[in-house]
């Protein structure tokens, strides 16, 4: 692994995330799921659906949002919040891309 600053730890490469896909990471708090778009965005939030908890990482990738697999709500990957009439939030975290690698905050992840 190689920190891009101490803050930061390198958690996988950008291609071990599936286009329109997801990768899971483990974290003290809990499975952080990664989302690529289409575009080669990467964003981060806790794996659990604010509805029922069901497993984000499993859910259908739609330009910058996430489609839960248990109940169809609608999560934006930039922010977690729920779309439409859905109200709810998960946790999101900070990405970086840097050389082709995706770095998370050491605090909050370690490499799987």
């Amino acid at each position: 692994m190689t920190n891009i600053e101490s803050r930061w730890i390198d958690v996988c490469a950008i291609d071990a995330i599936p286009l329109r896909g997801c990768r899971v990471v483990r974290s003290p708090h809990g499975d952080i799921a990664l989302f690529r778009t289409a575009g080669d965005e990467v964003f981060a939030l806790d794996n659990r659906c604010p509805h029922k908890g069901g497993p984000l990482s499993e859910g259908i990738v739609h330009e910058r949002k996430v489609t839960c697999p248990l109940h169809n709500w609608v999560i934006g990957l930039e922010d977690g919040q729920a779309t439409g009439a859905d109200k709810g939030c998960v946790r999101s975290f900070p990405v970086r891309l840097k050389g082709g690698r995706v770095f998370l905050d050491a605090s909050l992840a370690t490499a799987v």
